[in-house]
């Protein structure tokens, strides 16, 4: 991959198994917050899924739509839009009560110091998305910072371990979780909790992270020792096929690749491939931020992206300059401080 266009191509083309389902999912799908990092392929992913199946279904995407052609460049391709503010109820009211739901809006980055604003969009707005779209299915973006810091030899934390979230980003994700599933109960909402970590795209993301800290001969700190991580475009099927398996009480899914990846190992990998040798900072940590996306698998099949693909086109596109969003996921932050 040389270029965004293919790269998108790539991460938008749906398997044979999501345009099959695709085919059991009743009415349009709305995006909320589809203006992120994940959320325009998602949508186009999805309509391309309905076209392949040739049945008759909106994609909506709902965002401010503040700035750049985001909006223009969607509609382009087939997905209706509306300009909304989430936090206005007035413009919240308005919205279409759709079967569908994708609710991707959140806040992590700049919690520290803008915490209320952080817990308003995590916590505060999902009680009143959740009330709006009442009996919708809901798919519900989260994270696996819910979760606290475990061993590595544990091989991830499963659906059932105990939520311990560090800092207030973590806190108030959790926060957004309990409301959902407090209004799913209520309301008998079919809800399907994602957590999610960490997605991966050519232009950012944890690989990229450790490819350019190789690249440019910058020092790498080995505290967070160990990742998951998962292809982009594997992660957004998976999220339109939850809609399949929301329930309530919550279906909760962890998303994430099925190896419990060094660090270590990833930067000698793109050392290797970039005839640099890794320069480290500190050491392995014996505990981590880690998922068992076991349950997921069982669901919808193992990614189709493999590990050593990410890497190999991680290393490609980093020697030859690609464009790249600068939005670090600070996967090495250990007390929860966005």
């Amino acid at each position: 991959m040389k270029t965004v266009e293919e790269l998108e191509n790539l991460m938008t083309e749906p398997s044979a198994a999501l345009i099959d389902d695709m085919l059991k999912i009743e009415g349009n799908i709305m995006i909320l917050g589809i203006g992120g990092k994940m959320g325009p392929t998602l949508a186009v992913k999805a309509k391309k899924a309905i076209d392949k199946a040739g049945i008759d279904k909106k994609v909506i995407g709902v965002s401010r739509f503040s700035d750049g052609s985001l909006k223009e460049e969607l509609e382009s391709l087939g997905i209706e839009t509306i300009a909304a503010d989430l936090l206005d109820e007035e413009e919240l009211k308005k919205l279409p009560v759709e079967k569908n739901i994708i609710y991707m809006a959140g806040n992590k980055f700049g919690t520290t110091g803008n915490e209320h604003f952080t817990w308003t969009m995590n916590t505060y707005l999902p009680g009143r998305v959740a009330e709006h779209f009442k009996g919708s299915n809901i798919v519900v973006f989260s994270t696996g910072n819910v979760y606290p810091l475990v061993p590595v030899a544990y091989g991830g934390c499963d659906e059932l371990h105990p939520v311990a979230p560090v800092g207030e980003y973590g806190q108030s994700s959790l926060g957004r979780e309990r409301v959902f599933t407090y209004f799913s109960q209520k309301d008998h909402t079919p809800l399907t909790i994602f957590r999610l970590n960490y997605a991966i795209d050519m232009r950012y993301g944890v690989l990229l992270e450790i490819a350019k800290s190789v690249y440019n001969e910058t020092p790498l700190d080995l505290s967070m020792g160990h990742v998951n991580v998962i292809w982009q475009g594997d992660a957004n099927e998976y999220a339109i096929r939850s809609l399949l398996v929301a329930s309530s009480p919550a279906t909760i899914l962890n998303v994430t690749g099925p190896e419990t990846l060094s660090v270590r190992w990833l930067a000698n990998e793109f050392g290797r491939l970039f005839g640099k040798e890794p320069i480290f900072t500190g050491k392995e940590e014996e505990n981590a931020l880690l998922n068992n996306s076991s349950k997921a698998h069982k669901l919808f099949g193992y990614p189709s992206v493999s590990i050593r693909e990410m890497i190999e086109w991680t290393a490609d596109w980093v020697a030859n300059d690609g464009e790249t969003i600068n939005k670090p996921t600070h996967f090495q932050e250990r007390k929860g401080e966005f």
